[in-house]
């Protein structure tokens, strides 16, 4: 890789802002690296699309993003998105690498003491046959139970743009991911919506019992990182990482949460 190509962005991609979890923690991991977040906010929620649709529709933007931003790598830091379409965007980008985020089923089958695992998601993602397929081949001795949330990822885009979020809902959504079985208590629950981990801290305090909560955003950036070369020199002159959404359209809260993340909306 040219040190010119080194220089390209890396672009991270979600329906919504869950990604900027993940760019939180690629920003420590490659502080000189420059970053493009995307969010096709005009589709959100993906899962009230019908699987074909959608992804028809990521491919066909996608052939835009990566004539218009040129990035050096693509992170599709949206479970949904990547559980679904993956495997097609490398089939019909070869040259270009893309990091995907799936549920992270087989560290927490590793971590687990009480055998009990539960997979916190969108309903897209728990229906995927990919997920499915993670289960039978890193979770054959675990109870690993799917959990299709239709609300957590709204409930956090409302908290990252307006601060606050209702509890009580936040308890509903995730009381299905607890269970007591044979003595044993559910000890891990993957969060498998990127959106998610924003909402940890109120999962944490209205959870009926203490679970590990596996946020994989470090692990998709470290993996991002390993596909890339160093940085190479440059001017000293950079251009500002940017923040595109599909609509068009960035309201104060928005604009003030991605300002917060070292973003300039355009």
């Amino acid at each position: 890789m040219s040190d010119r190509s080194s220089q390209r962005p890396i672009l991270m991609f979600d329906s919504g802002v869950g990604g900027l979890t993940v760019l939180r923690e690629a920003r420590v991991l490659m502080p000189d690296r420059r970053f493009v977040y995307v969010a096709d906010d005009a589709a959100f929620p993906y899962g009230a699309w019908e699987e074909p649709a959608l992804k028809e529709h990521i491919l066909a933007l996608f052939a835009k993003l990566l004539d218009r931003l040129q990035p050096a790598i693509s992170v599709i830091a949206c479970n949904t998105a990547s559980t679904l379409v993956i495997d097609a965007l490398r089939d019909k980008f070869p040259g270009h690498p893309f990091v995907g985020t799936v549920p992270a089923i087989k560290p927490a089958a590793e971590r687990t003491r009480s055998g009990l695992v539960s997979v916190l998601a969108t309903p897209g993602t728990v229906k995927r046959q990919y997920t499915r397929d993670l289960i039978s081949k890193w979770a054959q001795k675990c109870h690993v139970r799917l959990v299709g949330s239709d609300r957590l990822a709204g409930l956090a885009e409302i908290y990252m743009r307006q601060g606050f979020v209702d509890e009580e809902a936040v308890r509903a959504e995730i009381v299905p991911c607890f269970l007591e079985r044979d003595g044993n208590r559910t000890d891990i629950v993957v969060l498998a919506c990127t959106h998610y981990p924003f909402l940890a801290n109120r999962m944490r305090k209205t959870a009926p019992w203490p679970v590990d909560w596996i946020d994989p955003a470090e692990a998709i950036a470290r993996r991002a990182m390993s596909l890339l070369e160093p940085v190479g020199e440059t001017s000293g002159e950079s251009e500002p990482d940017l923040a595109v959404f599909t609509s068009g359209k960035v309201d104060f809260a928005t604009r003030r949460l991605i300002q917060g993340f070292g973003l300039t909306a355009r």
